[in-house]
């Protein structure tokens, strides 16, 4: 099941290699104005180079004086490889070349003609350079290169030197450092950070660098090793943040990190936070970006089977139970585990989740300052109603089903009249849309069928097809209490079978062919039962 949730996070500015040129604060409320001008006059008239125009002449300029810089030092090494006094002087001279070249960032239109003076490969390679921190000079540059704000507006070039850093090696080589870095020394942790901004600002230019970099450089493996560490600290939430990315929208990285025991690593992350809450917003942001990777794991078949098997179920069945600030990602986690997956619903059933699943189907959600949110709150009651439609997917027969049907008679039947609330709230909401919509007569705001169901559906009425499919479930079951109390409450809202039918049918008709034409035939047959039963 696809989740529109899983992009709720905006890309942080990353400027921590960035010098601080804001100028000094001053104490004193008096300040000389003589002294300024006295200032300014010697400024002006000291010999400080004029801000440099960046054009392809000047490109050409600081490429050139880069490979001499290069050569000479290569040159160094070679005649001296023991003696490393030979050559400092020349590394001295190849890092402040460097520093300059950062100074193209402010011209990315210039990209397409830097990579046509092949200067790519020779920064690539720098990343391999026996010196460590002329490698970290070279990731540094690199992450300036292709930053997003310095290559916003700027798509046509930015391709360009992308495909030419790909053609070059550059992930296997920034993968390759990110194992040789020491994270206890500053500057080697900084270049971690810098070189999976590097890769995160890769994918956001070229999308299919995600699964390249899976595919060539051992990527995951590090990223897992990383989010083991128990210590948090702004590298394993920069992980965190890096993995999601790789696996959103990604079938091929979400099997292959479930093929590396991905899952299990992902579960053992989260189940340090079972009972306690994140002490920053940063490592609450990590805990978030956990759960989004688990639920991406989550899609293929064979990560469900793992999920069960790692006891993922109970797991974010003692989450909920616990309260804590993950309780809602937990939900969400369950939600994807037991879509169209039969053994995590029925494991739910053997482990005694009915009872915490319709707690938080009632309302009993526990209150933080997180969940206080309106849209927190919805999107809860939301991922509940999937979830118990999920159930009622999977169980279909059995002690398993019966004791599901149960929940709904118990306490006078108060489940069913939850259910019918939520069921008219839903059908109002999406009532009032489309009212809205049909007094909108201008002409650019004419909408063909396909974009209004698309609208219906945000404005609510996927879930109201859930509770909808639901009281299918409920009804055809020929439960005479289930039958009678649906059949008063709906006479209550002067609401008839015929409502519910309706939903249903819209339903049945927009069921899509995206896993086959057999699945959605099944799905239809499903669905047709309760068609006929209304």
């Amino acid at each position: 099941m696809d989740d529109d949730h899983l992009n709720h996070h905006q890309k942080r500015r990353r400027r921590e290699n960035d010098e601080d040129l804001s100028p000094p604060a001053v104490d004193n409320g008096d300040v000389d104005l003589s002294l300024l001008e006295a200032l300014e006059r010697s400024q002006s008239s000291s010999s400080a180079a004029p801000v440099e125009v960046l054009d392809l002449r000047t490109l050409k300029k600081h490429v050139l004086a880069f490979e001499r810089r290069l050569n000479n030092n290569i040159e160094a090494r070679l005649k001296h490889p023991d003696n490393p006094e030979r050559f400092a002087d020349s590394e001295i001279d190849l890092h402040d070349e460097i520093q300059r070249l950062r100074v193209l960032a402010g011209a990315p239109e210039l990209y397409p003609d830097l990579v046509s003076l092949n200067a790519v490969p020779s920064i690539v390679g720098l990343l391999n350079h026996d010196n460590i921190d002329i490698a970290i000079d070279a990731v540094n540059l690199l992450q300036d290169l292709t930053d997003e704000d310095v290559l916003e507006d700027n798509d046509e070039p930015a391709k360009v030197l992308v495909d030419a850093l790909v053609e070059n090696n550059v992930l296997e080589l920034l993968v390759q450092i990110l194992g040789k870095l020491s994270e206890s020394d500053p500057d080697e942790n900084a270049a971690v950070h810098a070189a999976l901004a590097t890769i995160e600002n890769m994918v956001e230019v070229k999308p299919a660098v995600a699964e390249i970099v899976c595919e060539r450089t051992r990527l995951l493996k590090w990223i897992l090793g990383r989010i083991k560490v128990k210590e948090f600290d702004g590298n394993k939430q920069y992980a965190s943040e890096i993995l999601a990315i790789l696996l959103q929208g990604s079938p091929a990285n979400q099997k292959r990190l479930g093929a590396m025991n991905g899952v299990d690593v992902v579960l053992q992350a989260v189940a340090m936070y079972k009972s306690r809450d994140p002490k920053s917003s940063d490592e609450e942001e990590m805990v978030e970006n956990l759960f989004d990777c688990l639920c991406c794991l989550l899609m293929p078949m064979e990560n469900k089977e793992r999920f069960v098997k790692a006891e993922g179920v109970e797991l974010m069945l003692i989450i909920m139970k616990q309260k804590k600030s993950a309780y809602g990602s937990a939900v969400r986690a369950l939600d994807f585990a037991m879509t169209k997956y039969p053994p995590a619903c029925e494991r739910f059933v053997d482990v005694l989740g009915l009872k915490t699943a319709f707690a938080a189907f009632m309302g009993k959600i526990p209150v933080s300052k997180k969940n206080k949110k309106e849209t927190f709150q919805e999107e809860l009651e939301e991922r509940v109603i999937s979830l118990i439609a999920s159930l009622f997917g999977g169980i279909v027969r059995g002690s398993r089903r019966d004791r599901l049907l149960g929940k709904f008679v118990e306490n006078e039947c108060e489940k069913i009249d939850r259910l019918m609330e939520l069921y008219v709230r839903y059908s109002d909401r999406v009532k009032a849309e489309s009212e809205r919509w049909d007094k909108l007569e201008f002409d650019d705001l004419e909408m063909d069928e396909e974009e209004r169901y698309n609208r219906k559906l945000e404005a609510g009425l996927y879930t109201l097809q859930l509770i909808a499919v639901i009281l299918g479930h409920l009804w055809s079951s020929e439960h005479p209490r289930m039958r009678a109390r649906i059949e008063l409450l709906l006479r209550q809202q002067k609401l008839t079978k015929k409502d519910v039918k309706h939903v249903v049918q819209e339903y049945y008709d927009n069921i899509g062919d995206l896993d086959g034409p057999e699945e959605k035939e099944r799905a239809q047959a499903k669905i047709q039962k309760f068609i006929d039963a209304f």
